[in-house]
């Protein structure tokens, strides 16, 4: 009989719980990317919206939504405002949003106006010319830029203190030029910074590995240096590091997801379940590598806690720029 009760107990329980998982999914899931269509943060929502279909963690179909300004200021503060307590809307950010929060341009809302998320995975800042550009490698360019640094066009999704704009920064410091003199043109996106830069009204971008990895195959582009401490694996191993050719500059990037300060415990946690969940599977590991983005798993508090040390640590590097508000 003990035996018995125990099982019919667990059973209920189990019952309980998935019917609490159940009452937390949303019947309208959309993932809002704070930008046009074709950049990082479009990258990261669709393969949340691939990695989540195929893995059956969602059962109504995910949008793709488009809110582009202010490089994730627009959608941030409409989500705040909004769109608080909806449950079925998640955000996409990335290094650049909270490079943009520790700048206060996000307007009054700081990094714990939100409940971050989930960090799906990570790619490397990147600098990239056009297939037939004269410059082959990242020194060519360098020196180009000392002899007379307004000579060449940089563009970037994102405006002066932005992610972007930071890594032509990093590499101008280091190169002993003054970033404020280089020619940078702002756009909304990194597919509008590619199509720019197709079209030969910009020479250089400044991007992340991922934006501009699709454009590899059809032979379009040359990037000149990935951001990262060491060469990275699989078909990117052949793109050397800024660092190798001498220029000591890295810049990681993350690729996430928040939602609306008011959402409840009950439905934060279930979409946290399915990303734990996703962020184990063979195949959504798979999902993406063919997006060139390398592993990373933050969830719940331990993404919290990050997403806090990463602004502060942006917080000093805008600082030195004399970025800061």
């Amino acid at each position: 009989m003990k035996t018995a009760f125990t099982r019919i107990a667990l059973a209920t329980a189990c019952l309980t719980f998935a019917g609490a998982l159940l009452a937390g999914e949303p019947k309208r899931p959309e993932c809002i990317a704070p930008a046009k269509p074709g950049g990082g943060f479009d990258l990261t929502c669709k393969l949340a919206q691939s990695g989540l279909k195929n893995a059956e963690l969602l059962k109504a179909p995910m949008r793709v939504s488009y809110m582009p300004g202010g490089v994730g200021a627009v959608a941030y503060n409409s989500v705040i405002a909004q769109r608080a307590d909806d449950p079925g809307t998640i955000v996409a950010f990335s290094s650049g949003s909270l490079l943009n929060l520790a700048q206060g341009k996000f307007g009054r809302y700081d990094e714990t106006a939100v409940r971050w998320l989930a960090a799906i995975g990570t790619d490397y800042g990147a600098i990239t010319v056009r297939a037939d550009s004269p410059y082959q490698n990242l020194d060519q360019l360098i020196q180009a830029l000392k002899k007379d640094p307004t000579s060449i066009v940089f563009g970037a999704g994102a405006t002066i203190g932005g992610q972007d704009w930071m890594q032509t920064a990093l590499i101008a410091r280091a190169a002993g030029i003054d970033p404020k003199n280089l020619r940078y043109v702002a756009f909304e996106g990194g597919g509008e910074t590619i199509t720019a830069m197709l079209g030969g009204h910009v020479q250089v971008t400044s991007s992340g590995l991922g934006e501009v990895t699709p454009q590899i195959d059809a032979n379009k582009i040359r990037i000149l240096a990935v951001l990262s401490e060491e060469r990275l694996p699989g078909k990117l191993a052949n793109i050397p590091t800024a660092k190798e050719q001498g220029y000591d500059i890295s810049w990681p990037v993350i690729r996430g997801f928040y939602v609306g300060p008011q959402v409840s415990d009950e439905q934060y946690n279930w979409w946290k379940q399915q990303f734990d969940s996703l962020l184990t599977s063979p195949d959504f590991a798979k999902l993406r590598e063919q997006r060139d983005l390398l592993p990373l798993a933050l969830t719940g508090d331990e993404l919290k806690s990050f997403v806090f040390k990463q602004v502060e640590d942006y917080k000093k590097l805008a600082g030195e720029f004399g970025l800061t508000q």
